[in-house]
């Protein structure tokens, strides 16, 4: 996500594993642990992602083994599904687990440079398909399916676009020949990555709150204010999952996306650096009544309190503070305001960091930070607690710092 800023994506050493306590499951609080050392003194906070250590994490070689491996262990609980293939013909995969009446659609990725979500669905996924009293629970609460790596393409570059040129798009969609080219199309370099030689597009502007839109040559090339076009396999693979869990289940309660901003915003106080940032508000609805079908704002506001209040529970981590994302945005073209238009929930999780900027033990409590908030809300989905936070105290959210 971004406000009119580049999120930035986090490249580091692999979690072998981010285990999930099975307290966590079950709503328990327990304190992060104190900070081993203070940040670091040369730590990066100017805009280039550095490409260093991207190895290190789980890639799409590593993920298909991962998810197979998962799978063969646990079938009676957990359904690994393809359901696309990028620009290149990687892989995009759904993981599912649960019963429950009320379904939880995570994706991480989509900026494939933006790698904690990964491993904190891959870690979310272990430990909900374990054979526990407290993961039998919440499986006959809800119905869990994650994406955990959308952009396989730019994911293996390292980069936050994917990798695809204009020309191609014309050749899928030859009713767009003569057309400008999106303007979210990539081809000049961009923080650290060089898109003159191998462009691509930003995917979290490719989402059409319309979901059966087919683009159109007078609706390029757009901008950040108005929808996208479902020009990208990517995106399109999301949008259809979203559309058969809709018809399945009649309604999608919640969506999460997970994504990276960077590594030396600071809260309100203009003190405390931000671990993460969270949000439920991504569209001026007043500006796209036309695709509103049951948008609910204090309902995303509350999940937006479930997560919030139970890793503030957890205290501070040695990064300093949780916050608000800026909320003077409007991006129908993104996932999160394409399916808050069609009535689901949605939360925006914001994890600071850059690639050359945190050891090993900082990325990992990063990771953790994402995992034990996708376990609260899943938790206050799963019981209806979420249905009793006021959703007032959403605007009491320090709020990042401009």
């Amino acid at each position: 996500m971004t406000k009119n800023r580049i999120t930035y994506g986090v490249v580091a050493p692999k979690l072998a594993s981010v285990s999930l306590a099975v307290a966590a499951l079950v709503g328990a609080s327990l304190p992060f642990a104190p900070p081993a050392a203070a940040q670091p003194a040369n730590a990066h906070c100017g805009t280039s992602t550095g490409d260093t250590g991207a190895s290190a994490w789980t890639s799409h070689a590593e993920l298909r083994e991962e998810l197979q491996r998962l799978e063969s262990q646990r079938a009676d609980v957990l359904d690994v599904t393809q359901i696309g293939a990028s620009n290149r013909g990687r892989e995009i995969w759904a993981a599912r687990t649960g019963t429950g009446p009320k379904v939880v659609l995570i994706t991480s990725e989509i900026h494939g440079n933006e790698k904690t979500g990964t491993e904190a669905v891959l870690s979310l996924l272990r430990d909900l398909t374990v054979d526990t009293p407290a993961a039998k629970r919440l499986r006959s609460l809800v119905t869990l399916v994650a994406v955990p790596k959308m952009n396989p393409d730019g994911a293996e570059l390292d980069r936050r676009g994917n990798d695809r040129t204009w020309a191609e798009v014309v050749a899928d969609f030859p009713q767009l020949a003569g057309a400008q080219p999106a303007w979210n199309y990539y081809t000049q370099p961009r923080t650290g990555d060089d898109y003159a030689t191998r462009p691509g597009f930003d995917v979290n502007r490719d989402y059409h709150p319309d979901l059966n839109y087919v683009p159109r040559a007078e609706d390029f090339p757009g901008s950040s204010s108005e929808p996208g076009w479902y020009v990208h396999p990517e995106s399109r693979a999301v949008r259809d999952l979203y559309k058969s869990l809709k018809a399945e289940f009649g309604a999608v309660d919640t969506y999460l996306d997970l994504h990276h901003q960077g590594p030396c915003d600071l809260d309100e106080s203009g003190e405390n650096q931000v671990t993460m940032s969270l949000s439920g508000k991504f569209v001026d609805v007043e500006n796209h009544q036309e695709y509103n079908r049951g948008y609910r704002l204090d309902y995303s506001k509350q999940l937006t309190l479930a997560a919030y209040d139970a890793l503030s529970l957890r205290g501070q981590s040695p990064f300093g503070s949780l916050t608000l994302y800026p909320q003077d945005i409007d991006l129908p073209g993104t996932g999160l305001g394409s399916f808050a238009l069609n009535g689901s929930g949605t939360v925006l999780f914001e994890v600071r960091g850059q690639t050359q900027t945190w050891g090993a033990k900082q990325r990992g409590q990063l990771v953790q930070t994402v995992a034990n908030g996708l376990d609260a809300i899943i938790e206050a989905v799963g019981t209806g607690a979420v249905n009793q936070i006021d959703p007032v105290r959403y605007d009491d959210i320090p709020e990042t710092q401009d």
